[in-house]
């Protein structure tokens, strides 16, 4: 069986959530002090380059739900996420059927 076209868009989600959780990687050991961090837009376009900016705190508990992903206003997809949390500069949102399930299995903090 192939992919859907909203498993597709979760998997391009989930390659952005993997790619910040590098740049997380990188600041880890630096003091949790409010400090913003420069973090890549998960929305599914491939060819966004939108930036979002984050606290360490503010990235963690997005990451605290598998199924939650940040995206910069506006590139929310309703066909497989629901807007959770709207702050003026970025979206917090939460993947729903197929592409949730989809968004669990390749989160990289369940390996």
């Amino acid at each position: 069986m192939g992919v859907t076209h909203e498993e597709r868009l979760a998997q391009n989600e989930a390659f952005f959530r993997e790619v910040n959780e590098r740049i997380r990687g990188a600041v880890e050991g630096h003091p949790a002090d409010g400090h913003v961090y420069e973090y890549l837009c998960e929305c599914s376009d491939t060819g966004c380059v939108e930036r979002i900016r984050l606290t360490t705190d503010e990235y963690e508990a997005v990451r605290s739900d598998p199924r939650r992903f940040v995206l910069a206003p506006g590139h929310a997809v309703a066909a497989i996420e629901t807007v959770v949390e709207a702050e003026p500069e970025h979206l917090v949102v939460e993947k729903i059927g197929a592409a949730g399930e989809l968004a669990e299995a390749l989160d990289p903090r369940a390996a």
